[in-house]
Parts: structure tokens; C-alpha cells; sequence
């Protein structure tokens, strides 16, 4: 973790108020910090259980990859944390996800590539695959290019997908592991990655097209070491670090269900995004992003309990002791 030698609160930007607690609500008088929802960018219901974040300090979270059936029950449901959905892997036949341990039955759609002058006029495998997708209450689209287990999309199939996606008005998030992948994503046009790129150096020419894309980089930086030193883990860092600072736009997001992680916020992924050359300022629009979502009133905030931190440090375990809370229930100091 990046120390500072300055005693003083650090900068956590714009967003962060103080704020008390009304006397109508619960824990009355308690003076903190208000902030924007915690969104978690990367999580999988299908491993967690639909209730293991009900009582966390989320707000909110986006599934990347859960059977439809899982979608569906849960597109309407109240309460907290409110949830975007990616719906099923779309991958190709025997590609990634499938066989994993993991992954149960329907969380993945393969599909096998078409010849556009066979079927004329009909939407093809892939375009039928994105409406499934979207019928069923999909907000984003994943797709898995994961050369290191095995086949992939073709760039043609990729590029129907994203099509038929952007047509709907729907992001793609790619899944990108092995040599190239991460070239094959930004080629395509896909708006997000699901992992910070661990297996492979992305070049600064690279990184300088997927920022001028607009392509958004979800961190997942504990899961490439589990806490410890690994290859994975100082390629991902090192990746990006060079995206911020070329402009690009990180997400806070955990792969929750892969591996041991808190339910709620990860101090230990905050600690490697700060190590990464995020500022505090930056960690707060990472995880308070609202993507794919629009920006917009919610009702609900983000409050902290107690004094701003003193340092870089000490933002982590600040934040995982934020609570949700109704906007209303917070007067501005």
C-alpha cells in the first residue's frame, strides 16, 4: 500500500459530504461521511446465493454470468443490493466456462459460428443469443475469450455479438485470458473487460486504444494472487497502472464467488487498486459507479460512520464499514 507522510484527511473528492444521521432513523446523531451507493462490478450469484449480500454494505452489484433462469427470478425482487445482470457466458461450443466445476448447468450459451449467406435475412446464432440475453433482463452482455482453456469466439462471431449488443443498447464485458485476448476485445469494440489483464503485458499503443474506446477495466486484482505475489497478480497491477494513467476508467469489481472474499466490500482489493496508482479519490469512483446503470438519484447513499481517514492506507477499512442507507435519513453538515 502507497503510504503518505501527510497527517491530514486525505482528498476523497466531490462526492464524499459529511453528513449526520436524523434522529428518526437508526443510530440518531451519528456524524460520518455520505457518499454514492458501493457497487461491486464483478459478482456471481449463482456461487454466493441470491441473500449472502442482503445485509453488506453493497448497494449495489452486477452479475456477470448466471443461469436465466436465476435471472428471471430475480429481475423484480426488492431490497438491497440492487442487481444487473449479464445473464449467460456467451462462448463457443466446449469454450469457457464449460466443464468447470463452478459452473452450473445454463450459465453458459454456445455458439457455433454461421454463415451469414446461408441464412439471408434470419438473425444468426449470435444476434439470437443477445436477445435471449435481453428478453430475460440482461443489462450487459458477457462474453468469454479465454484462449488459455481452450476454443474462442472467431473475430466475426465476436463482432455479431457486440453488434446485435450496441443495437439493444447493451454493453459488452469480456472475459479476456490467454495471448491477444485483450487485443481481440478492444478490436471488437467491447465497451468493458471482467478482469483487469493478468496473463498477458499489455502494450501502451494497447491500452492507449481501449482508453480512446472508452473501454472501462474491472479490477479483480485479489483474485490474481489470492493475497499473495504472483506473476498474475504484478502483470495485472502493472496493467493497470498504465491504463489509469493513460486516462482509462477502472471499476471496483471482486469475481465474488471465486475464492475466499468478504460478503461486502474487500479491503484487500481497495489496498491493490490504491497500489496501483489509484488516489482515495479515485478508489470512491470506482466502487461508487454507477455502470451499466446511468448516473442518477437513487434514494439510497452510502454512509460512513465516525472521521474521514488520515491516509491512503486507512481507506480500505474505511470503507467496508460503510452502511446503505435512505437518503433521506442523512442531513447534510
Amino acid at each position: 500500500m502507497t503510504q503518505t507522510d501527510d497527517p491530514r484527511p486525505v482528498d476523497l473528492g466531490a462526492t464524499a459530504q459529511p453528513a449526520r444521521r436524523s434522529l428518526n432513523g437508526d443510530h440518531p446523531g451519528d456524524v460520518g461521511t455520505r457518499l454514492p451507493p458501493l457497487v461491486d462490478h464483478h459478482v456471481h450469484l449463482m456461487i454466493v446465493g441470491v441473500d449472502a449480500l442482503a445485509d453488506s454494505s453493497l448497494a449495489g452489484i452486477v452479475d456477470l454470468g448466471a443461469p436465466l433462469d436465476l435471472v428471471a427470478a430475480l429481475r423484480s425482487r426488492n431490497g438491497f443490493p440492487r442487481a444487473d445482470f449479464a445473464g449467460a457466458f456467451l462462448t463457443v461450443p466446449g469454450g469457457y466456462p464449460i466443464g468447470r466445476p463452478w459452473a452450473p448447468e445454463g450459465c453458459a450459451h454456445e455458439i457455433r459460428p454461421s454463415d451469414r449467406d446461408e441464412r439471408g435475412s434470419l438473425p444468426g446464432p449470435a444476434e439470437t443469443a443477445v436477445a435471449e440475453q435481453h428478453a430475460f433482463g440482461a443489462s450487459v452482455i458477457k462474453v468469454a475469450l479465454n484462449a488459455a482453456a481452450g476454443p474462442v469466439l472467431d473475430a466475426a462471431t465476436l463482432d455479431e455479438i457486440v453488434r446485435a449488443a450496441h443495437d439493444r443498447g447493451l454493453p459488452v464485458v469480456a472475459h479476456v485470458e490467454g495471448e491477444r485476448m485483450t487485443r481481440r476485445a478492444v478490436e471488437a469494440g467491447v465497451d468493458a473487460l471482467a478482469h483487469t489483464p493478468f496473463s498477458e503485458r499489455v502494450d501502451d499503443e494497447l491500452i492507449a486504444q481501449a482508453v480512446a474506446l472508452g473501454q472501462r477495466w474491472i479490477s479483480t486484482l485479489f483474485v490474481a494472487g489470492y493475497g499473495e505475489r504472483t506473476p498474475e497478480s504484478a502483470c495485472a497491477i502493472d496493467n493497470l497502472r498504465r491504463f489509469r494513467a493513460a486516462g482509462g476508467r477502472v471499476l471496483y469489481g471482486t469475481d465474488l464467488g471465486n475464492g475466499d472474499q468478504p460478503l461486502g466490500v474487500n479491503p484487500a482489493e481497495l489496498a491493490l487498486l490504491a497500489e496501483a496508482g489509484l488516489a482515495a479519490s479515485d478508489l470512491l469512483e470506482a466502487i461508487t459507479d454507477p455502470w451499466p446503470r446511468p448516473a442518477g438519484a437513487t434514494g439510497i447513499a452510502t454512509f460512513v460512520p465516525g472521521p474521514p481517514p488520515a491516509d491512503l492506507d486507512a481507506v480500505p477499512g474505511w470503507l467496508a464499514s460503510a452502511v446503505v442507507v435512505p437518503a433521506e435519513e442523512l442531513e447534510a453538515l
